[in-house]
């Protein structure tokens, strides 16, 4: 009997003693700077802010693809990392006069004024004024950032 008790105490003081540790270190309490309580127009705002910083043009964070229609005579200048999948219409490759832009799918280099071919997924490699100008009316698939001018 004085086993069982003996066995109970101790379990019973490690019980406690994990409680008061796990309270002590613990992520805090709700509401207070370590555990802060946000509203949810502060959450929307501060996801807008994300998905606009990085795009540092019209829009498209990273990961996310969105389809864009671009007017004709528009050239389409991406960022580094930027991927462009033209869908419909035609464009060409714009250069920054030393480099082109990475053809993924044909695996080559588009240097200025080289058509680009519909579907092929094409990687502008850094910010430096790359891109495509379309020559009519089209739809581009875009991940990452860009500016139409």
């Amino acid at each position: 009997m004085k086993k069982n008790r003996a066995v109970m105490i101790v379990t019973l003081v490690a019980l406690i003693l994990t409680v008061t540790l796990a309270a002590a270190f613990g992520a805090g309490t709700p509401g207070s700077e370590d555990d802060p309580v946000v509203t949810k127009s502060y959450v929307d705002s501060a996801i807008e802010t994300l998905k606009k910083s990085g795009s540092g043009g019209q829009q498209g964070a990273q990961g996310q693809w969105e389809v864009v229609c671009v007017p004709a005579n528009t050239t389409v200048v991406g960022e580094t990392g930027t991927q462009m999948i033209l869908r419909s219409g035609s464009a060409t490759a714009v250069d920054n006069g030393a480099n082109g832009i990475s053809d993924l799918t044909g695996g080559g280099d588009l240097r200025m004024g080289v058509a680009i071919a519909q579907n092929h997924l094409l990687l502008i490699p850094g910010s430096d004024g790359r891109g495509i100008k379309t020559a009519g009316e089209c739809w581009v698939m875009i991940n990452g950032g860009y500016t139409l001018r």
